[in-house]
């Protein structure tokens, strides 16, 4: 429990009786110094953890981005390789409707997924 220096010792043999009503003062006061106690420690926790957790994010997100570049090439290879017997246009209809389909496929199997889920 803890107890405020400037407090006299209490217990048997000590000869101090206080009243009621500064016992439960002090206890709700001890309370509110845990209850702050408690709350300090928990933020200390996520911030550790948060600190822990900010490099992987940031290299998450620039692996999404490397990602995310390479799809976009390996769209603009496909509509090279296509112009040769499609011409430009038709081509690049081609690559979008490949991407859209591949797109479509992802978000039906993602649903899909989403509906089995318990």
């Amino acid at each position: 429990m803890l107890k405020r220096a400037d407090q006299p010792p209490i217990g048997p043999g000590t000869g101090a009786e206080r009243p009621v009503g500064e016992i439960v003062h002090q206890l709700v006061e001890d309370g509110k110094a845990y209850a702050f106690a408690e709350l300090d420690h928990a933020k200390a926790v996520a911030g550790a953890k948060a600190d822990a957790y900010k490099v992987p994010a940031i290299l998450l997100g620039a692996a999404f981005l490397f990602l995310q570049a390479a799809v976009t090439v390996l769209c603009f290879a496909i509509y090279l390789s296509l112009i040769p017997p499609l011409g430009p246009f038709f081509a690049g209809l081609a690559a979008v409707l490949i991407a859209l389909a591949i797109a479509g496929g992802l978000g039906w199997y993602a649903l899909k997924l989403i509906k089995a889920a318990p």
